[in-house]
């Protein structure tokens, strides 16, 4: 299904002066052509970041650029299907979020330069060359290197100290250096680290399924797309069931997840609009550094903690960017 935002921009009063000759030029011409995919259960503060940025950069919506969103669900099929038809709308550039909708848009659109926010290690995965030279036509914003999977592992064990087993929920073929650290590293906090992959609302439903009876188990859930999209069912599970669960992103403690430790992702969709506005303004992608976060943030829902039974120690709280009660 495709969604289309509302036109979200106004003219900025005294900005016209201050606009590059090529923005300006655009005025008296077809608008520039934007393409946005992301999935829908995280995309509204990246989305607001993302929008506020642009009468600063000289770029009015309507006017001089047109943004076409789409949105995917939670399955590999409907990321393809909106994939391809972003593509077919013909935007000059592109703006993706997630591992999983980048592989589908790299698909569709080969030849389009894009710009990535919400990738976790991408030099790892073979996404860009390098994060100082990432070559091709595509670069953006990583969201996490393999080692935080050891202060996810910390973290979740700091808050449910009986854990002695932690589910760490993956796509089959995504993020391979975050499973292993979080394996070498199980050992040492007294945790056995089991895998469980999924690529489907379907697979995680029935994944999450085969460790549901088993005692002083926790959860990380790694960040992708398929998962955040799917954030609903995994947060209704580990409440059914009574795990405690560490997610990616505060936006899924805020929906009743335990915790979580993660990006700014809001911070991420403000950069990413000054990345495609020079980009339109003739930048190359491969002469762009990946940029790596500058802020993480650490979100605590006290109330699920109460419902799981957790008391929350004075350090976590004292630490806690933000607490949900």
């Amino acid at each position: 299904m495709m969604m289309r935002r509302r036109d979200f921009l106004g003219v900025v009063g005294g900005a016209t002066a201050a606009w590059p000759l090529a923005a300006r030029a655009q005025q008296a011409g077809r608008p520039r052509r934007i393409g946005v995919l992301m999935g829908n259960f995280d995309s509204a503060p990246r989305l607001k970041a993302f929008e506020s940025s642009w009468p600063a950069l000289g770029w009015v919506q309507g006017s001089n650029v047109q943004i076409d969103y789409r949105w995917a669900a939670g399955d590999p099929d409907s990321i393809r299907s909106q994939a391809a038809a972003l593509a077919a709308s013909g935007p000059e550039v592109i703006l993706v979020a997630g591992t999983s909708i980048l592989a589908a848009v790299r698909q569709a659109a080969p030849s389009i330069p894009t710009v990535f926010i919400g990738i976790s290690d991408p030099e790892g995965a073979g996404i860009v060359a390098s994060l100082s030279k990432p070559g091709g036509n595509l670069t953006g914003f990583a969201n996490f290197e393999p080692a935080i999977g050891g202060k996810w592992l910390q973290t979740l064990k700091e808050i449910a100290p009986r854990m002695t087993r932690v589910a760490v929920l993956r796509t089959p073929e995504g993020l391979k250096r975050f499973m292993t650290t979080i394996q070498s590293l199980a050992p040492s906090f007294g945790v056995e680290a089991l895998e469980c992959s999924a690529r489907n609302p379907d697979e995680i439903a029935r994944v999450l399924g085969s460790v549901s009876g088993q005692p002083n188990t926790g959860l990380i859930m790694l960040p992708d797309p398929i998962f955040t999209i799917s954030g609903r069912l995994v947060i209704d599970w580990a409440a059914t069931n009574h795990i405690p669960a560490l997610y990616p992103f505060r936006n899924l403690v805020a929906a009743g997840g335990l915790i979580s430790y993660g990006v700014d992702i809001a911070d991420q969709g403000r950069r990413a609009a000054f990345y495609i506005d020079r980009i339109l303004k003739g930048e190359k992608p491969a002469d762009m550094p990946v940029q790596a976060p500058t802020k993480f943030e650490l979100a605590i829902n006290l109330k699920t903690a109460k419902a799981l039974g957790l008391t929350v120690s004075q350090t976590l709280l004292t630490s806690a960017d933000e607490i949900i009660e």
